[in-house]
């Protein structure tokens, strides 16, 4: 098999029909061969019944999981060696495929990224804008849209990252900033993100899942590289020490105790930030070799 589509859905049991017809004729002409993986989480609308009806495989869940447990599952049940993962609701042009599996050839990662009319709301634009820029500024890179769900990659890497993703809908944060720390190419493709389809909403919710994928950019930015973090806090809290004694010093001639709390706490976090940078190193030079290992150990068998 050389490419699984993976459907992750609850509840789009009146759009699913009309994007699997969407999808086979887009992948009508095209030589690889396919298939189209659409797991259930849970669904009480008939999910599963209207995926089956249409001829695809399906994956159920017994109890609702979440968004990211439910591309979780599929990724593990793709045969394909090239996945892609898009919502169920409409919102995904199939007609990217085929320029997603085109770069796929030149990257090991590619994301449709939404416009402005493609964010419900302008709430909900303001907040992906945050996010776009606090992940770009940890992983160095230009990130556009780092909430889409509209992504192709190469299985066998998706699967080294797995255990990293959570079940929730954040797992393209954690996915996207995982492979772009780990050295791997990510490519934006720009889509035309439509409506959503009849009946479907978003099941995001801004506050709750907004300070979820705070919490995920600053726990993958801790494994992967920690003084992107560390560091400007420790700078914060040395200049903070060092305004606090300018204004002691003028004031009252003191250096306060104040003073000096902020500026070994600097130090302290300067230190950790060291220590988990080196772990953090250990830990990467650890998962090439057993990546190393894994592929002689495949070509050995070969």
């Amino acid at each position: 098999m050389d490419l699984s589509i993976i459907i992750p859905c609850h509840n789009e049991a009146g759009n699913l029909p009309a994007l699997l017809a969407d999808i086979r004729k887009v992948m009508e002409d095209r030589p690889e061969n396919y298939e189209i993986i659409v797991v259930d989480d849970a669904s009480t609308d008939g999910t599963a019944g209207a995926a089956a009806g249409a001829g695809t495989r399906v994956v159920s869940h017994p109890f609702n999981l979440g968004n990211g447990a439910a591309v979780k599952s599929g990724i593990r049940a793709a045969a394909g060696d090239m996945i892609i993962m898009m919502d169920g609701d409409g919102q995904h042009p199939p007609e990217a495929i085929p320029l997603f599996l085109h770069e796929l050839s030149k990257y090991q990662m590619v994301v449709g990224a939404r416009g402005v009319s493609g964010h419900a709301g302008m709430h909900r634009l303001v907040a992906n804008t945050i996010y776009n820029w606090l992940a770009s500024y940890v992983t160095k890179f230009r990130i556009l849209d780092l909430t889409s769900g509209f992504r192709a990659t190469y299985r066998k890497t998706a699967l080294r990252y797995l255990y990293l993703l959570p079940n929730t809908f954040s797992y393209p944060t954690t996915i996207t900033m995982a492979y772009l720390r780990s050295g791997l190419g990510l490519k934006y493709v720009p889509i035309d993100a439509p409506p959503r389809g009849k009946g479907s909403r978003s099941k995001i919710r801004l506050f709750a899942d907004g300070a979820r994928f705070f919490l995920i950019i600053t726990r993958i930015a801790t494994i992967y590289s920690p003084f992107r973090v560390f560091l400007p806090l420790s700078a914060a809290m040395f200049l903070t020490g060092c305004g606090y004694y300018v204004y002691t010093f003028i004031t009252t001639h003191r250096f306060t105790n104040m003073s000096m709390l902020l500026m070994s706490t600097s130090v302290i976090i300067f230190m950790l930030g060291l220590v988990s940078e080196q772990i953090s190193q250990l830990r990467m030079d650890r998962t090439e070799d057993e990546d190393a290992r894994t592929r002689g150990h495949g070509d050995a068998e070969k």
